[in-house]
């Protein structure tokens, strides 16, 4: 089944200057995070916690918009670039946890996505997935990155989870608001 705009005309398939913006945004996202995740707010959360979650949203927007595969180059450009950029702007343990999480749970929101797009409720693909991968990603983010190390990083993990939830929720009223504002977003049901 092919996308289509509201006429009913199918949608041409991304180039990449169409998929600029989301990798630009990806790229700004996870090195932002890179470097806001070395610093603690508490024992329970890092900066790093209120910027990260906004990825998910870019994913889910392209896939909305592009489907799977778009928003798989997106992933993949975005954790090739991002990660070159944390590599220089914060440590290279970092750097490696977050690409790897970063690859794995992108590519898990796209897959979870893309299965619950179609469900009634507007809502159900981009919460669901987001929470979902945001588990895998916490996860693998704070072992990898801090594991062996005197930050107490299973506590920061626990509420970097928590807002990542509570930013997915939130992130579902801009979501709301393009598919009601961008032409052909809100009919998209296909790709």
């Amino acid at each position: 089944m092919n996308p289509s705009r509201p006429d009913g005309a199918p949608l041409p398939k991304p180039v990449l200057h169409s998929l600029l913006l989301p990798i630009a945004a990806m790229i700004v996202i996870v090195v932002a995070s890179n470097i806001l995740v070395q610093y603690p707010i508490n024992d329970f959360l890092t900066w790093g916690a209120l910027t990260y979650p906004v990825a998910f949203f870019v994913t889910d927007l392209t896939n909305r918009r592009f489907g799977a595969p778009a928003a798989r180059r997106v992933v993949y450009a975005g954790f090739l670039l991002a990660v070159l950029a944390s590599y220089f702007l914060a440590t290279p343990r970092i750097a490696l946890a977050s690409g790897l999480a970063f690859l794995c749970a992108q590519l898990l929101d796209v897959a979870v996505f893309d299965r619950l797009r179609r469900q009634r409720r507007w809502w159900t693909a981009p919460l669901f997935s987001s929470s979902i991968a945001s588990a895998f990603d916490t996860a693998l983010f704070f072992a990898i990155a801090f594991a062996g190390t005197a930050v107490p990083w299973v506590t920061l993990g626990i509420g970097d989870y928590g807002v990542k939830l509570a930013l997915a929720l939130l992130m579902l009223v801009p979501y709301g608001l393009a598919l009601r504002l961008v032409p052909g977003l809100g009919r998209l049901n296909a790709a």
